[in-house]
């Protein structure tokens, strides 16, 4: 493994005193980088997640022109559900979408693991080839989202803000809910 150049976020992590605040940012790679827009008009937002050299560059685009302390690898919780068969749109301004939610225990049947892994090595590419690219520059982030999250989405179709759909479906069906 490289020696950091940059390990001030992981000195803070380990509790040591460090010179300054590391800094980096929640969904640091788009929104204000005139690079992540110009990628942004040209592909839609799985093609940059599935496309290994993509999701590089724009992971790398904070690095390079903010000067964050980390980097966060460019992805999405919800390759978790496309792996496992799920429909996942992602509309403008809107979020995530799931058109087929799960509501029973067929829908849940429905559902593969076999080859998951293998669908999701898009992801194990862009993470070999960002910590390639980064040299030691910073530590990589990554990111999962737990499985209560994943389920709010499969249940809910959509973001929420109080996740009542998922909370019901937990209270009600919970041998279901625990097998999502």
């Amino acid at each position: 493994m490289n020696q950091l150049k940059n390990d001030l976020l992981l000195r803070a992590l380990r509790g040591e005193i460090v010179e300054r605040p590391p800094v980096w940012m929640m969904r640091q790679a788009g929104r204000y980088l005139p690079d992540y827009l110009k990628l942004k008009a040209k592909y839609d937002f799985f093609t940059r997640v599935q496309t290994p050299e993509l999701a590089t560059a724009i992971t790398l685009q904070p690095i390079d022109q903010v000067g964050v302390d980390a980097a966060i690898i460019f992805c999405d919780i919800l390759v978790i559900p496309q792996a496992m068969g799920v429909e996942v749109l992602m509309e403008e301004g809107k979020g995530p979408s799931l058109p087929k939610i799960i509501q029973t225990q067929h829908d849940i049947d429905a559902l593969t693991t076999e080859g998951a892994e293998e669908s999701l090595k898009y992801v194990y590419d862009a993470l070999a080839l960002t910590k390639k690219e980064l040299n030691g520059r910073v530590p990589l982030i990554g990111f999962a989202g737990a499985p209560w999250t994943i389920l709010c989405y499969m249940v809910e179709g959509k973001g929420s803000k109080t996740w009542d759909k998922a909370k019901q479906f937990a209270y009600t069906q919970p041998a279901m809910a625990h097998q999502l």
